[in-house]
């Protein structure tokens, strides 16, 4: 697994980038586990981790935002229209 890239993830449906947040955040739990137990693991991975959640929840919540703008759009259109 390299470094985490932006444009891997933006073909991903918003469900997708849900289930993808969920199963990152469980993974960065594991990896500090395994820190704190001291157990073996590859320290990097808990950077790679931390970098893919912020990666997903940025793009979840830009989305989010452009379909709450695009509604808002819809609505004005109907209201002026309606006048």
């Amino acid at each position: 697994m390299g470094i985490p890239q932006f444009s891997d993830i933006i073909s991903l449906s918003n469900t997708e980038i849900s289930e993808a947040i969920i199963e990152t955040e469980t993974e960065l739990f594991d990896l500090r586990f395994k820190k704190a137990t001291r157990q073996t693991f590859k320290s990097h991975e808990i950077t790679y981790a931390k970098r893919r959640l912020a990666q997903l929840k940025t793009l979840l919540t830009v989305r989010l935002k452009e379909l709450d703008q695009e509604e808002k759009d819809v609505l004005n259109k109907l209201l002026s229209n309606s006048k």
